[in-house]
């Protein structure tokens, strides 16, 4: 069953699905309809149609498709995403160099941004 943060209920914001905490590992697929935070280690898929948050804690190799992605963990994969991808400072994100971002009304054919690394002086 999803459930709500207490500000949620009042804002109107998405509804949360669940967590994975610290400590925490898992290997395969995930698939979430709601929001879904994840601390812990993943090695596979994360699939849901809302946001997807990765806390800084969190690592994760694979594959990420939600409408909304925010990391601020370590993430080292793809990233398919139908509204936006926040990284955050202290967010690691590897892979393939691009982020796909997807048409919400064509999730086949989306248009694929290249990510630059920026160098530390």
């Amino acid at each position: 069953m999803a459930w709500k943060w207490p500000a949620a209920a009042r804002n109107g914001i998405e509804e949360w699905t669940g967590f994975i905490d610290q400590g925490v590992s898992l290997e395969g697929t995930l698939n979430v309809k709601g929001t879904f935070r994840v601390d812990g280690h993943i090695k596979g898929s994360i699939i849901s149609e809302q946001t997807v948050i990765l806390g800084e804690s969190a690592k994760v190799e694979g594959q990420i498709e939600g409408n909304r992605v925010v990391i601020a963990g370590r993430f080292d994969g793809v990233i398919f995403a139908k509204g936006r991808v926040e990284i955050e400072p202290k967010g690691v994100v590897t892979g393939d160099g691009r982020c796909h971002m997807l048409a919400s009304s064509d999730a086949v054919a989306g248009v694929t941004i290249p990510i630059r690394a920026v160098g530390s002086a």
